[in-house]
């Protein structure tokens, strides 16, 4: 089902989607593109799920590195009640975990007593924390980020998805855990041949050619060359 495009000035609620949950992907500046879109290519396939992204404003917001522009649908103060809320990673969250207030933290704040599931990937799970959410609770994100994250009162841990059912909290570590917290969550909001199904649906079926994607698995060489290639994009 393709993404809400709701109109303006109007609170788009799980009310307007009826028979199934509205899922809230949050969009901002220099956010990494993979972080949103991975969860949302498996939610969005779910039955009667509708999908808003959701933004301080409507239009477009850049990733990272500024080639690719993602649409903002609906504002904050326009999804006030959605079922389930995904917090992308990215450069992005450094101003918004620094800033007095904010609004991405502040929406989070608000809604998520009433979620069914408030969730984020990568370094989304800094916002989490900045909202107060993950005090004193075990938590993944990038493994760059661990630090800052036990600064902000959660527990990093290496695991690659989190889950805290009973507070309704999930989070999944770098970028391409977003998929695995979505298949989780699939399994969650419908059952586990739900999930199978959506992971058959995107043929997510991973066989690297390298077998480097954690940092137990790298070396000084690969990161080195690791961070040459991040010093311009900060």
């Amino acid at each position: 089902m393709p993404p809400v495009n709701p109109p303006a000035h109007n609170e788009i609620t799980p009310a307007d989607s009826p028979g199934g949950p509205q899922i809230a992907i949050a969009l901002f500046e220099r956010m990494t593109a993979l972080d949103a879109v991975g969860p949302y290519e498996v939610l969005q396939r779910l039955p009667g799920a509708t999908v808003v992204f959701v933004g301080e404003d409507h239009g477009e917001v850049r990733t990272e590195n500024g080639f690719l522009g993602l649409t903002v649908d609906a504002t904050y103060d326009e999804v006030g009640a959605p079922d389930v809320v995904v917090i992308p990673g990215g450069i992005g969250t450094r101003p918004i975990i620094e800033a007095d207030q904010d609004p991405l933290v502040e929406w989070l704040t608000e809604v998520h007593p009433r979620t069914r599931f408030t969730t984020s990937v990568c370094t989304g799970s800094l916002v989490l924390a900045r909202a107060g959410l993950l005090q004193g609770l075990e938590a993944t994100t990038h493994w760059g980020a661990r630090s800052i994250l036990a600064g902000l009162g959660a527990v990093p841990v290496e695991e690659r998805v989190v889950e805290h059912l009973g507070d309704r909290l999930i989070t999944a570590a770098g970028v391409s855990s977003g998929i695995d917290m979505a298949l989780r969550l699939s399994e969650l909001l419908v059952d586990d041949v739900a999930a199978r199904a959506m992971q058959l649906m995107i043929e997510y079926d991973p066989q690297p050619p390298f077998d480097c994607g954690s940092l137990a698995k790298s070396d000084d060489e690969v990161m080195d060359r690791l961070i040459a290639y991040s010093a311009d994009k900060d």
